[in-house]
């Protein structure tokens, strides 16, 4: 069973609706033994860091989620908190991933970045299996992840970033798979396999 943590942040429902498409059995909580126990971790999130961080903290789960040993994927904003900090906020973050989450910048570019781009493969990985190199994934973001030996994937707007990272157990993506058509669905497919 997978684990959504809810760190009190929009866009929940719409990732337990895109698991329950594919059969996978979820619970969204904040209680630590739940997802202590979980098959998978799935840290989803739409707004700002610094509220999300407010959350997690408020939970006692700023502690508990960099110690977990099964896969964890974070989503979209639920990336950004793995990183160290953000500058959305100037606000420290759970420090999983090296490196400060940066506002987008490029000439006469639309912020948010909010709608679908391409990913770029960078390196191999469980989580990519049968993804075509030039995928189609939705975006809704203003803040991103530089490239860095974390990225599996990038893409381009305005600047290279990274769309979907890993370290160790720990995988995020900056897009919404839960929006992202069969690509999406591939990608959490992935994730439920993927083992500790």
């Amino acid at each position: 069973m997978i684990a959504i943590i809810n760190s009190g942040v929009a866009n929940i429902s719409s990732v337990v609706f895109a698991l329950q498409r594919l059969g996978i059995a979820a619970e969204v909580t904040t209680d630590h033994r739940v997802i202590t126990n979980a098959s998978q971790v799935i840290l989803p999130g739409v707004g700002a860091a610094q509220t999300a961080m407010k959350n997690l903290k408020d939970l006692n789960l700023t502690s508990l989620i960099p110690t977990l040993k099964q896969p964890v994927l974070g989503i979209c904003l639920g990336m950004q908190l793995l990183y160290e900090a953000s500058e959305e906020g100037d606000v420290a973050c759970l420090g999983v991933i090296p490196g400060k989450i940066k506002k987008l910048v490029g000439k006469d570019l639309i912020i948010p970045h909010m709608g679908w781009n391409t990913l770029a493969l960078q390196k191999k990985s469980p989580l990519l299996e049968g993804i075509p190199g030039d995928a189609y994934v939705y975006f809704v973001h203003s803040y991103c992840a530089s490239v860095s030996d974390q990225t599996l994937a990038l893409t381009h707007y305005g600047q290279d970033f990274s769309a979907i990272v890993q370290q160790d157990n720990f995988y995020a993506m900056q897009f919404h798979p839960e929006r992202s058509g069969e690509i999406g669905e591939r990608l959490l497919k992935n994730f439920a396999e993927i083992k500790s």
